[in-house]
């Protein structure tokens, strides 16, 4: 059972979550949802077409022009407030790694904290149990917040992802993270190669045997782009490929920017395995 805000999840039940970057500098979108209203436009349409969270960012995962915690929340904490009080039903996610920005968006009515830097401020966690919100914890290889990995190596890519995302789980629930709202996150393109990440996903089967529910985001990221030799914009068959299989294997969560196109792949999968049913059943019956 998966259990963020108001909604609980089945064990077997997939969940979209939705990104919205302020930023003004996103490699995917390059500020489009920068400002109020588009972004604001972006979270009914993405609610419209079948998103459980919205996840807000206000900083680039990648290098990029410094932006402090006060800019950071600047950006999200007014946006997780109008969000909050535009559709109350909703999961509000933050992604940031900083305790002072998840205090801020806590306080503004975010039900989750997006920790994509592997816990790299030990006081998200601790924020993420005062306020009783769930937590994302993530396999980031040790990097630092906004670098790029350069010649990392693994004895064994997912044995190291097990042991961080694992360790950081059960940290959280020590600290008072509610059980059922705690995820792991293999951490696609985070402090890995390409190699390493197509790894990740052939073997994400290991992360959901764990018990812990399984995050990926793998939106047009640049594992696919390089598996595929295909620019940013030309990734999206291969993003929906990687969703199938991880489907597939057992993750439940998935943090994407096309939402409808990832919701037929997931009822599709969900069909297939037997957990899902046709939407009409009429072939063979007239």
């Amino acid at each position: 059972m998966l259990r963020l805000g108001k909604r609980e999840f089945g064990t077997h039940e997939p969940v979209i979550m939705a990104i919205v970057n302020r930023t003004p500098d996103s490699f995917y979108d390059q500020g489009a949802t920068f400002r109020d209203e588009p972004a604001l436009a972006r979270v009914e349409r993405a609610v419209a077409e079948g998103a459980a969270i919205i996840d807000i960012g206000g900083v680039k995962a990648g290098p990029g022009e410094e932006v402090t915690a006060e800019e950071e929340a600047r950006r999200t904490v007014g946006f997780v407030a109008e969000v909050r009080r535009r559709f109350p039903d909703v999961i509000i996610s933050v992604d940031t790694w900083r305790a002072e920005v998840g205090a801020a968006v806590c306080e503004a009515g975010a039900d989750l904290l997006n920790d994509a830097w592997g816990g790299v401020d030990p006081g998200l966690a601790e924020v993420a149990a005062r306020y009783r919100v769930g937590l994302v914890c993530t396999h980031a290889g040790g990097a630092e917040p906004r670098t790029r990995p350069h010649r990392i190596e693994y004895d064994d890519v997912m044995a190291d992802i097990l042991d961080v995302t694992v360790g950081l789980a059960e940290r959280a629930l020590a600290l008072g993270v509610p059980r059922e709202s705690i995820m792991i996150d293999p951490g696609h393109d985070f402090g890995k190669n390409t190699r390493h990440s197509l790894e990740a996903t052939r073997r994400l089967d290991e992360m959901a045997a764990t018990g812990w529910p399984v995050l990926v985001s793998l939106s047009n990221k640049d594992f696919v782009g390089e598996t595929l030799d295909r620019p940013v914009k030309e990734r999206v068959v291969g993003t929906l490929a990687t969703t199938a299989v991880s489907a597939w294997l057992g993750a439940q969560v998935y943090r994407v920017h096309e939402v409808a196109e990832t919701r037929q792949v997931l009822e599709m999968v969900s069909a297939i395995a037997g957990h899902g049913r046709p939407a009409v059943a009429r072939r063979g019956l007239a």
